[in-house]
């Protein structure tokens, strides 16, 4: 019963023959336990029967209990908690033989075992319980994040990293992992042509989005790959060659969950797009490499905006998102709103704090390191004495 299932069932897949036999008593875990206790049942009234007969024989009626405590203490040393802390201790050390002495035992004890366990199934529908309906084991997300949190003596903290954002894909959207509005990098066509060409030849990007005074007015994406040879001779590079070269951008809800969005991407061979609120207000953009690193978290960057420090403290940059905190540290600090630091810190105090604040925050202590005219910049993350 103390078997872990996910390993036997992979014992199983690899032909393990006692695997096997255990997998198969396991699946109707009343007739295991049946036949494990008419033996044991058996074995310690005949035990006592015996004792019984031999005190009285031997010290008449005073016999009788010193026998009783004589066989209490022996069958309870070594038939019930020696044998079975060494079970719990080492199930498939004792499972796996036990299974090639169960399976014919079962067998040949079926009819006592049925019989038992009719009556007593009978009892456990009173209940509610049917014990031919085997609840198979299996894991929630949660419990499977634990898991995988749990693995530190096998798994880099790198590739545990990806392993709980694959997990959390399902429930991230495209707004957790957007570059936000205020960082986006783009061309105002209107502004002068010398201009846009030293922006574009210091452009770390290699796909811009283009618009008309306000980024609420894109007019397309520029590849620079494109216009590399016009670009390099500035003195005939117009306008127009930009405009001639501009993809339609695409622009997709902010709600729209990763997993959905990347697909998207792949049918519709793009890989960058907008993404707009309700109202169709650009909110921020979204390109392959954002999701991809929403997966697969900071392994893709050089340097991590979350510093951790020996004493459990961690130093955080402001717009780091809440889901990729949570993935690095563990905690569980709520994703429902606000989906930055900053953003969680400003709904919680209703204000910019100034430096230096302290606050208690969904059981984190934090201190606020620094902060501009309209955002938090860094915060400590304190561990709670």
């Amino acid at each position: 019963m103390t078997l872990n299932r996910y390993r036997l069932q992979h014992l199983v897949k690899q032909g393990h023959k006692s695997a096997k036999k255990a997998h198969r008593l396991l699946k109707r875990p009343d007739r295991l336990l049946g036949l494990i206790l008419l033996g044991n049942n058996f074995v310690n009234i005949l035990a006592s029967s015996l004792a019984t007969v031999i005190g009285l024989r031997l010290m008449g009626d005073e016999g009788i209990a010193v026998a009783a405590g004589i066989l209490t203490l022996v069958v309870l040393i070594f038939s019930e908690v020696a044998p079975k802390t060494l079970a719990a201790l080492k199930p498939e050390l004792i499972a796996f033989p036990a299974s090639w002495v169960y399976t014919p035992l079962l067998k040949l004890f079926y009819p006592i075992v049925w019989f038992v366990n009719l009556i007593a199934n009978g009892f456990l529908r009173i209940f509610g319980i049917k014990a031919s309906e085997h609840n198979h084991t299996t894991l929630n997300k949660d419990e499977l994040k634990s898991i995988v949190s749990e693995t530190d003596s096998i798994m880099p903290d790198k590739y545990k990293n990806i392993l709980l954002g694959i997990i959390d894909l399902e429930n991230a959207t495209v707004e957790d992992i957007m570059t936000p509005r205020n960082e986006i990098v783009g061309i105002n066509i209107e502004d002068p042509t010398e201009e846009i060409i030293q922006q574009l030849k210091n452009s770390p990007h290699t796909r811009i989005p283009v618009y008309k005074e306000s980024i609420d007015r894109v007019i397309g994406f520029l590849h620079l790959r494109t216009i590399m040879t016009q670009l390099f001779n500035s003195e005939n590079f117009t306008k127009q060659d930009i405009t001639n070269h501009l993809i339609t951008p695409v622009f997709i809800p902010e709600t729209t969950p990763l997993h959905k969005q990347i697909q998207s991407f792949k049918v519709d061979k793009m890989r960058i797009g907008l993404a707009v609120d309700e109202y169709g207000d650009v909110q921020g953009l979204v390109s392959m490499d954002d999701l991809l690193q929403g997966i697969v978290g900071e392994i893709m960057t050089e340097e991590a905006d979350v510093k951790t420090y020996a004493d459990g403290s961690y130093l955080v940059d402001g717009s780091v998102t809440i889901r990729e905190l949570n993935r690095i540290t563990h905690w569980n600090l709520p994703t429902e709103g606000p989906k930055t630091i900053n953003g969680l810190i400003i709904e919680f105090m209703e204000t910019i704090p100034q430096e230096g604040t302290n606050l208690i925050m969904h059981d984190q202590h934090l201190e606020i390191i620094a902060r501009n005219k309209h955002a938090i910049t860094q915060v400590k993350f304190l561990p709670i004495k």
